[in-house]
């Protein structure tokens, strides 16, 4: 069915016809994503809701916000991109996240977490005030209502008081096991199947009665509160202002479709609490729900990833020294933005279960929290990718720098991620973390430097941000004992009579490459591994221009205010002459794709990078 299907042929089709249609659509996500890696589990989970918003809505006319993206692979299957679904999260092919430009179905981009109710409340707003009359849809799951852009999006919604519809997608885990007051309220909700079965009865009961009067109404919706509360104590939803369904069946689509249909008369926001288990259909999604949420190509029959390194990952490297420095010193302490698993801190969490702390999706808070714990005694190290610390910049400078509050920022997959693309390439932190005043920013060039950096950052006891790349690195072997890398100096790597290569992080193993092929061919280029963006090691730069009056800068990290525009800075501000070329991410949003095809694309491989040089100065 799925060769032809558009989303208004749902509309035509019967509850049976629905159901074999959500087995083929599984089977196709699951066939899909076995090649290209993807965000198998949530999607699997949320099928029979997306078929039942096709069946309901009329898209699209209406409006359909997906939070984060994750669950969004359903709804571009309905929406005319089945046909290129081989192509997910490929170069040129569909995106694994909602995006405007792809289709006219997907109204909101996404990509990070909790943002959907702010943008149904805007385009529920900018209906009202146009004076149109199109329904308004977010899809949230539980994992993102702990962030709090999300409640800062609801009393808005209440406050306004605009129809629109809230799906609380509920399988009770975002990537790591949800945490906080809001999972133990739903949790709640979840055990107490009786609120809502009472409630309908109720509801019928009063209906029931013939020529009821306003004052009637009024105590009976009293009466329907007291019911409630004896069942559920604390009715949040409701007391925000949301007329609240649930728990329902998540994947029962025909009472998703009953629900939703009786959710349109109400010219009020409305929450429809949704239970779904994730990775439904799946056995292997089932069983390791985590693993298969955002999961790498797999063997459909066993569930085994295709692709398996012995190496480790710069995550795993990470996750190893902070346990090994922690034994040696109880102030440490581990802060994570719900992604335990994905930054490594789940590791640490298992060896000081008291020394870490899960604050759900809540950048802003875990950095503000993070400064308390330094200000007190304490050297909480905050991991966090670092397109989601852009959350938290205001906290960084306010609440961290300048308190001179000494935490440890480590940014994980900072650079180009691939296959995620723009929402999650890690390509702006070189550029908003050193403009703040006290910041210490550091890269290393493989694992046994992300091991010394480290170390010397809980040494250095200073505001210090330590950026590395996704997967894996060169494979140098690791340190027997870390070292105490001197503050704020470069390390250099060669020596060279035409000119200097400075490079940071991921780019110096590069830099290495280029320097090898332009000697071959008879150019001589010093390389330096700068280590430090914040603060620069001015003397070594300053000798090197001097010496050899041309410096040319590699960072992955856009090139607009980053590692070579402090280099270009300090120059001009020494009054020192000097070639400058600056390589590094252009001024523009990189796509998805094969990280080793997007940086042939935007000039950052080997053979472009030596190619441009040898331009630059003037050589064939």
């Amino acid at each position: 069915m799925l060769d032809d299907i558009r989303s208004q042929d749902i509309k035509k089709m019967s509850i049976g016809q629905l159901r074999s249609l959500a087995d083929e659509i599984r089977s196709r996500l699951i066939q899909v994503t076995s090649n290209t890696g993807g965000h198998l589990a949530p999607n699997l989970g949320v099928v029979e809701i997306t078929l039942a918003l096709h069946y309901v809505y009329d898209f699209p006319n209406d409006k359909l916000v997906w939070d984060v993206g994750h669950q969004a692979y359903v709804h571009k299957l309905l929406t005319g991109r089945n046909a290129d679904f081989d192509t997910l999260r490929q170069w040129h092919g569909v995106s694994g996240f909602p995006k405007r430009s792809e289709s006219e179905y997907d109204d909101f981009g996404a990509g990070h977490a909790s943002t959907s109710i702010s943008a149904a409340v805007g385009f529920a707003a900018a209906r009202d005030l146009l004076k149109e009359r199109e329904d308004v849809i977010a899809v949230i799951g539980d994992g993102a209502l702990t962030g709090g852009m999300a409640f800062e999006a609801m009393n808005v919604a209440t406050h306004l008081g605009t129809k629109m519809t809230v799906i609380l997608n509920d399988n009770e885990m975002s990537i790591d096991p949800n945490v906080g007051g809001m999972s133990q309220y739903l949790t709640r909700l979840r055990t107490d199947p009786g609120y809502n079965r009472m409630k309908e009865d109720l509801e019928v009961l009063l209906k029931r009665i013939p020529n009821i009067g306003s004052k009637m109404a009024e105590i009976a919706d009293r009466l329907k509160d007291s019911v409630k509360y004896m069942l559920v104590k604390g009715s949040f939803f409701e007391e925000l202002g949301f007329r609240y369904y649930g728990p329902v069946n998540g994947h029962d689509i025909e009472e998703l479709i009953h629900v939703f249909e009786n959710s349109k008369q109400f010219d009020c926001p409305v929450l429809i609490h949704c239970l779904t288990e994730k990775g439904h259909g799946y056995g292997p999604a089932v069983k390791h729900p985590d693993k298969f949420h955002g999961v790498g190509p797999f063997d459909i029959q066993t569930g085994a990833l295709k692709k398996t390194s012995t190496q480790p990952s710069y995550t795993k490297v990470f996750s190893d020294a902070l346990v090994e420095l922690a034994k040696k010193d109880e102030r440490i302490v581990g802060v994570t933005a719900a992604m335990g698993s994905g930054t490594g801190m789940s590791a640490f969490g298992k060896a000081y279960p008291a020394r870490m702390f899960d604050v759900g999706i809540a950048e802003e808070h875990a950095t503000t929290m993070a400064s308390a714990m330094a200000l007190s005694g304490l050297r909480p190290v905050v991991a966090i990718y670092s397109t989601f610390l852009q959350r938290a910049y205001d906290q960084l400078i306010h609440d961290c720098a300048l308190q001179q509050a000494p935490v440890v920022f480590a940014l994980d997959r900072a650079g180009l991620v691939g296959a995620d693309g723009p929402t999650h390439h890690g390509v702006f932190d070189l550029s908003y973390l050193r403009s703040i005043p006290g910041m210490t920013v550091m890269a290393p060039k493989d694992e046994p430097e992300l091991e010394n950096m480290l170390y010397s950052a809980l040494k250095y006891e200073r505001l210090t941000a330590i950026r590395y790349p996704r997967g894996t690195g060169p494979n140098h072997p690791l340190n027997e004992e870390y070292t105490l890398l001197p503050y704020g100096k470069a390390e250099v790597l060669r020596e060279g009579g035409d000119g200097t290569i400075f490079s940071i992080g991921a780019m110096v193993v590069p830099a290495l490459e280029v320097a090898e092929k332009l000697a071959a061919q008879g150019t001589s280029l010093g390389v330096v591994n700068a280590r430090f963006v914040k603060p620069l090691d001015t003397e070594t730069l300053f000798a090197c221009a001097k010496q050899t009056g041309c410096v040319i800068t590699m960072e992955e990290n856009t090139l607009v205010g980053g590692f070579g525009s402090a280099v270009l800075e300090a120059l001009n501000d020494a009054a020192l002459s000097c070639k400058v070329l600056r390589i590094g991410i252009p001024d523009a949003f990189v796509e998805h794709g094969d990280t080793n095809i997007l940086k042939d694309e935007i000039g950052l491989s080997v053979e472009k990078m030596t190619a441009r040089i040898l331009k630059f100065m003037g050589r064939k």
